[in-house]
């Protein structure tokens, strides 16, 4: 007797798939093309890098109002990660940035000092476009950044100044501070007030009339002056009162100094100071 030939029995649920054959022709090619197309376009949007504005910028110039203004050899911008700070040629300043994407930034202004300087009308100008949200366009080596009125903020690239040694340079006074305020020494006294500290550990100088000399002690930031010996001339107006100030302050205790380039600035536990900037090779 022969038996009835059975099927394979498919469990219930389970589908069958036919093997199709699909040609490997133009429009084959194409839809490949297009999804790796795709993959990449989606890769770098959503890993693009920022752009490399980290780093110190040297100001080349201003456009605005449709006149070129062109900058003083100190104005720079330093960026790191989400802060600013550099000269607008004369004053310091201190800025908060907040990078959109690759094509723009907004600039929130900090903190500045405010001495009167040769050339206002390019500090004022940068003081006021470095400022809101202004679109990058940036090169191998340089950095333009635009307003929305169309004025700009052309820069070049520049390594950062080494910072200054505390010891055996000659510092200028060019301002005081009191807590948050930074004023600059007024334009009667500007340049008179000197020091420099000594390999020997003794400090010398003018006061902004009459010189001085004191023993100085550097243990590490901190920098304390022993009794200051000083010359009798009479000192009046502002000469006077920025010798006073500096007198007290270095007659005061020790003193915090921090170095920023060429910039020197002590700072005692009251929250009163000074910055200075060091002499030039020239001078």
């Amino acid at each position: 007797m022969t038996e009835p030939s059975r099927r394979p029995v498919r469990p219930r649920g389970m589908r069958t798939f036919r093997h199709v054959h699909i040609p490997a022709g133009p429009a084959l090619v194409l839809v490949l093309a297009l999804g790796l197309a795709g993959c990449g376009e989606a890769e770098e949007n959503g890993s693009a890098p920022l752009p490399a504005v980290v780093g110190s910028w040297a100001v080349e110039s201003l456009t605005t109002g449709g006149r070129t203004l062109h900058a003083p050899e100190a104005a720079r911008v330093d960026f790191a990660q989400d802060k600013a700070k550099g000269s607008y040629g004369c004053n310091g300043f201190q800025a908060e940035v907040v990078l959109d994407g690759t094509t723009a930034m907004t600039v929130t202004p900090g903190m500045s000092t405010a001495m009167a300087c040769p050339e206002m009308e390019f500090e004022t100008a940068f003081a006021k476009l470095f400022s809101g949200r202004l679109t990058i366009d940036r090169g191998p080596d340089r950095l333009t950044l635009k307003a929305a009125d169309g004025s700009t903020i052309a820069m070049t690239s520049q390594p950062r100044d080494p910072d200054a040694p505390l010891i055996v340079t000659d510092w200028t006074v060019d301002s005081l501070i009191s807590g948050e305020t930074v004023s600059s020494v007024p334009a009667e006294a500007a340049g008179k007030a000197r020091f420099s500290l000594a390999a020997d550990g003794t400090a010398s100088g003018i006061l902004g009339c009459n010189r001085f000399s004191a023993k100085a002690t550097v243990d590490g930031s901190t920098v304390t002056f022993g009794p200051l010996t000083t010359t009798r001339m009479a000192c009046e107006g502002p000469a006077g009162e920025v010798e006073r100030t500096l007198t007290a302050l270095f007659a005061g205790g020790p003193l915090t100094s921090k170095i920023d380039g060429r910039t020197l600035t002590l700072t005692a536990a009251d929250g009163k100071g000074l910055t200075a900037k060091a002499a030039s090779a020239a001078e």
